[in-house]
């Protein structure tokens, strides 16, 4: 019986590397990401090129400059969820399969892989996916008309908002490091 309990043990253990497919995938998805936003950046400046052009109107290059900085959050968006597949994907594989050695000996790797378990990886995705909130409700705040003191109010309220979203996450952040990992073990 303990033969058959050693070999089932072993497998149900080493299932634990069908993640390699979450962790390549999101690798591949990261890159995807990262192009994605590449290409757009190059044709954002091909679209800025004709900023200078002196026969534009005041109006067309309003236009230009409007859609120029909704672009650019755009792209700052893009490069945020690509680093949350990235820190996704290395926070995977250093849960379930193995450390990443190769970042152990890097003064980079004390920013990034600081996941010990998946509350970690959870808390490091929440902030990166407040961020992009944080860049997609700035965005849509440029397109935004005004046409009353009601749509000026839901307005103050979203910024408001996100003020009191960032205020918790570092009120978090401050006392989790103040309780430092001694009291996360006891509630383990």
């Amino acid at each position: 019986m303990k033969f058959l309990e050693r070999i089932f043990e072993g497998a149900l253990w080493n299932s634990r590397f069908v993640i390699i497919l979450a962790v390549v995938a999101s690798m591949a998805a990261a890159f995807a990401i990262f192009y994605i936003a590449t290409v757009d950046v190059v044709y954002l400046i091909g679209h800025v090129a004709h900023y200078a052009d002196p026969s534009l109107s005041a109006d067309a290059r309003k236009l230009i400059h409007d859609e120029t900085i909704t672009h650019i959050v755009g792209v700052v968006d893009g490069y945020l969820l690509a680093t949350v597949m990235v820190i996704f994907s290395l926070g995977l594989y250093e849960l379930f399969i193995s450390d990443i050695d190769e970042a152990h000996g890097s003064r980079t790797s004390s920013k990034i892989l600081v996941i010990s378990n998946l509350d970690d990886l959870k808390n490091r995705l929440a902030k990166v996916i407040l961020m992009i909130l944080i860049v997609t409700l700035f965005e849509r705040a440029i397109k935004i008309e005004m046409a009353g003191p009601l749509d000026m109010l839901y307005f103050g309220g979203s910024i408001a908002l996100v003020g009191l979203a960032l205020y918790f996450t570092h009120a978090a952040d401050a006392h989790g490091s103040g309780q430092g990992e001694g009291g996360e073990k006891h509630g383990e």
